[in-house]
């Protein structure tokens, strides 16, 4: 069985228009940046700035204190183009916001492209239910860091 390696996947990785993706990507060593739902709302800002352009079509998102779940359609936009928008711009936001020098996120992320046939409310009901299920609150209306279309 042949050994891929994470620049090769990223090099085959493709981007569909029209296709539902749910994307993961890390802080720079777990660090929990959006502890404070403050700094948080600045990644929150640049991920609504690429629904409100048109770019994609937010389904449902959260916002961990170390990392992001993403349900996303891709409307006007490349999947790489769009997570390295976000990332860039929420890091320059965060710096300033907190005085931290350096990277914010991991330079990777994980996707995973939809089938037509894949429940969306099922996954974004799991999106949704990261912070219960981390112990961080008992109900998802407690954490101030998430959203989905159907609310």
């Amino acid at each position: 069985m042949p050994t891929f390696h994470e620049s090769d996947l990223r090099r085959y990785r493709f981007s569909e228009i029209g296709r539902v993706y749910l994307i993961t990507t890390r802080t720079i060593d777990r660090t929990p940046f959006f502890a404070d739902w403050r700094v948080g709302r600045l990644v929150v800002r640049e991920m609504m700035q690429e629904h409100i352009e048109g770019r994609v079509q937010s389904i449902a998102w959260v916002l961990m204190p170390d990392h992001l779940h993403w349900l996303v359609e891709l409307k006007d936009t490349k999947l790489s183009a769009m997570v390295r928008r976000v990332k860039s711009v929420s890091t320059r936001r965060v710096n300033t916001a907190t005085g931290h020098a350096g990277s914010v996120w991991q330079r990777c992320f994980h996707e995973c492209a939809m089938r037509r046939e894949d429940d969306l409310k099922a996954m974004a009901r799991y999106v949704i239910y990261n912070p219960v299920k981390a112990g961080l609150v008992e109900r998802v209306g407690d954490y101030p860091l998430w959203d989905a279309m159907w609310l």
